[in-house]
């Protein structure tokens, strides 16, 4: 079974978990954990090429970056995030997932953030003509992250935008935000594989996978945990210049040496 055939099987049944990498060694980390897939957080990669979530760095640093930890995941499924498709126009957009298409990378997610679901759902549709049927593509839509309109209508408005990437050839819906058990109910009848972020309020897996979900991201979380403990043993180290607090945290040289590959 190819790379692109285990990744759309793991959406069929059971729930997902995507430990979020943004970098090879976060991903061969991720992997010996015992990911069975991995995505690419966009605000990780954004950080580890030095770029800020939410700018453009350059394409040929992003799809290096895809390639590396595509790489390095040998067999196991990597999905890239790549935020809007880094263009208003469709076919723009289009032409960047082909090129991320051939770094190995299996499915992407592509979102509307604050911008009108019909300009997704052309996105969508330009990707699809472009690339074929083999890649999964997971429309992220952004009304609970970014609190777009009425509480009292976005599910209503929920139901519309994933009819139209759905109906424009998407294959997963990503909600990031929603928490509640009875929302979460009403996004999974929406027709495709329901995707959440990560959230302390939140169910845990076997509550997730009870109400129909079947994909867990952990978004920057990760990322941002691993440079929050990097911050503190810098400033530590800068302060009093001790290294036991280091070699106590530190993951094993020779096994991380091993993960790696030539």
């Amino acid at each position: 079974m190819s790379a692109s055939q285990t990744f759309r099987t793991l959406h069929a049944s059971g729930l997902l978990i995507l430990p979020n990498a943004w970098d090879a060694a976060s991903t061969a980390l991720s992997i010996a954990a015992g990911a069975k897939a991995v995505a690419t957080t966009s605000a990780g990669v954004a950080w580890a090429l030095g770029w800020p979530d939410g700018a453009t760095p350059p394409e040929a640093e992003l799809l290096g970056a895809v390639s590396r930890m595509v790489r390095v995941a040998g067999d196991v499924p990597v999905s890239a995030d790549i935020e809007g498709g880094f263009s208003d126009d469709p076919g723009q957009a289009a032409a960047f997932v082909k090129r991320t298409w051939e770094t190995g990378a299996v499915g992407i997610n592509i979102e509307d953030g604050a911008d009108p679901a019909e300009g997704l759902a052309d996105k969508i549709a330009a990707v699809r003509a472009v690339v074929g049927g083999d890649l999964f593509i997971n429309a992220r839509c952004d009304l609970w992250l970014r609190g777009i309109g009425p509480v009292e209508g976005r599910l209503e408005e929920a139901a519309r935008r994933a009819a139209l990437y759905k109906a424009a050839g998407a294959d997963g819906l990503f909600m990031p935000g929603v928490v509640e058990a009875e929302t979460i109910t009403a996004l999974v009848g929406m027709g495709m594989p329901l995707n959440l972020l990560a959230r302390p309020a939140l169910p845990d897996a076997k509550g997730l996978e009870a109400l129909g979900v079947r994909r867990l991201s952990a978004g920057s979380n990760i990322a941002a945990a691993a440079y929050a403990t990097a911050d503190r043993l810098t400033r530590g180290f800068l302060t009093d210049g001790a290294s036991g607090p280091q070699a106590a945290e530190a993951f094993d040289y020779g096994a991380l040496n091993g993960l790696m590959k030539p």
